[in-house]
């Protein structure tokens, strides 16, 4: 349904260009930024309690699938950068249904962990000003995210980049302390601690393979929001140098600090006692003498929700935005401001975001949970889908094409047919675990009804944008 003849002021005509905008420093800190959420600096505690301190080959296990995922989607975006990326590159690939299903589950999968991360704020910044209502904190969180995403992208990447540092200097700082602590005794009058805690307690793998393979669902989901370096590549300034550089140091980022972080904190901590006594990391600046380790890492937590949020808001919106292009969501979305912004489409995420705030107040938490299930399910959907339309687009080529493509895929095709076997094993472990079973209900269900709608109002993308889309390949 195409919105009259004529933009209104200052926006640009269907399909107006993006801006590139996005610097090498913004993309590498964003693409790391969006690796390190919430839970890791909330203990990770529940992962830790499955698999004991094994959980870090959990994470190491879960980072080299997620290179190869990131590798693959690498491929496609320096070869054909475009808006929609991994959405755009399945309609091309492997047909307009699965473009249509990928873009519009990516939507809502987003649109749920916004959700998430808002509530998130309202939550801590509940323990400084108890008696503010939350939902103040949630609106004000929602609409100072949104503010920064429609007035350039380029403010978007300047503040997603200061907020991912400041993650980044905490896990740092947390680091380098606890190792103080392990090999000289900061904290602990001089006694170096070591490392026994890693064994001591029911061995290094208390709970067994078992108990790894119970934690790598959790493990994988800290993991959500990388794959969006690849929604980048339409506004980057030089996707062919900077998208390269962001994914080759994603999986070396993930050992430092996800990696470090818990190897640090289960050398200090028996795994068995952590999470009972709060957050490992403020556990550990109080060990280090600094008194106000409760508010520096509560300060973290916020801005690290607030960082997730800013980032869902810019996907949803960049989705939004090529789905409209392809003739998948009304026409007036793939509008864009004079400065480069789909607006409309991030209008459109934030009020939906609005209806969600009002929905987790409202709603019983069961309800909520069934939700946040599709959101799950939605991460293995869009990881699965890049990894066929990559073996697909590679399928495409010429001898001499698949010679000349300037980022390759390592091992191709080994290496992605092993990170499709181990999300099909994730997949498995979730029907195995009552709690993470209803996923597999409610996600297909889902894409059901993304189907029938699909269908019902023939949303095949025009010829028109995907001749357009041909022609940039």
């Amino acid at each position: 349904m195409p919105v009259g003849n004529h933009p209104p002021h200052g926006e640009t005509a269907q399909g107006g260009p993006l801006k590139r905008e996005l610097g090498e420093r913004h993309i590498r800190l964003m693409a790391l930024g969006a690796c390190i959420g919430v839970g890791l600096f909330l203990g990770s505690a529940k992962a830790i309690e499955m698999a004991g301190p094994a959980i870090m080959l959990s994470y190491i296990i879960g980072g080299l699938a997620i290179l190869v995922i990131m590798r693959a989607l690498g491929e496609m975006a320096v070869h054909n950068p475009v808006a929609g990326s991994f959405s755009r590159y399945a309609q091309d690939y492997l047909g307009p249904l699965a473009g249509f299903l990928t873009g519009w589950n990516y939507w809502f999968l987003w649109l749920v962990t916004c959700v998430a991360e808002i509530t998130a704020v309202a939550v801590y910044m509940g323990i400084w000003f108890p008696d503010v209502p939350r939902w103040i904190w949630a609106l004000a969180a929602l609409v100072s995210m949104g503010s920064i995403n429609l007035i350039a992208v380029k403010a978007f990447g300047e503040f997603e980049f200061w907020f991912a540092l400041i993650k980044i200097v905490t896990i740092i700082a947390m680091v380098i302390g606890g190792v103080g602590i392990i090999a000289f005794g900061f904290g602990n009058d001089g006694v170096a601690l070591g490392i026994s805690n890693l064994w001591a307690h029911g061995g290094f793998m208390p709970n067994g393979v078992t108990g790894v393979l119970m934690s790598l669902q959790m493990v994988m989901f800290a993991y959500l929001g990388v794959e969006m370096i690849g929604l980048t590549a339409g506004e980057a300034k030089n996707p062919q140098k900077t998208i390269p550089n962001a994914i080759g140091s994603v999986f070396w980022r993930i050992l430092l600090f996800y990696v470090g972080a818990l190897f640090v904190i289960l050398s200090i901590y028996p795994w068995n006692e952590i999470g009972t006594q709060g957050s490992p990391f403020v556990m550990t600046f109080e060990r280090l003498g600094i008194k106000t380790a409760a508010g520096i890492i509560n300060f973290v937590v916020i801005t690290a929700a607030l960082s997730s949020c800013n980032g869902g808001i810019f996907s949803t919106g960049r989705m939004l935005y090529s789905l409209a292009q392809n003739g998948q969501a009304p026409a007036g979305f793939a509008r864009t401001s004079s400065n480069g912004v789909p607006r409309r489409a991030l209008l459109l995420s934030i009020f939906a975001l609005l209806l969600g705030v009002l929905l987790n107040y409202l709603v019983p938490e069961k309800v909520f949970v069934w939700v946040t299930s599709i959101a799950t399910f939605g991460a293995i959907w869009t990881w699965v889908m890049i990894l066929l339309a990559q073996l697909k687009f590679r399928k495409g080529l010429s001898a001499s094409e698949r010679a000349g493509l300037k980022y390759k895929m390592w091992l191709f095709p080994v290496s992605s047919y092993l990170a499709l076997a181990f999300l099909v094993l994730v997949v498995g472990l979730m029907a195995y675990f009552p709690d993470t079973r209803v996923a597999l209900y409610v996600g297909p269900a889902f894409l059901v009804l993304l189907t029938v709608l699909f269908y019902v109002f023939k949303l095949q993308p025009s010829d028109a944008s995907q001749g357009a889309v041909r022609s940039a390949s």
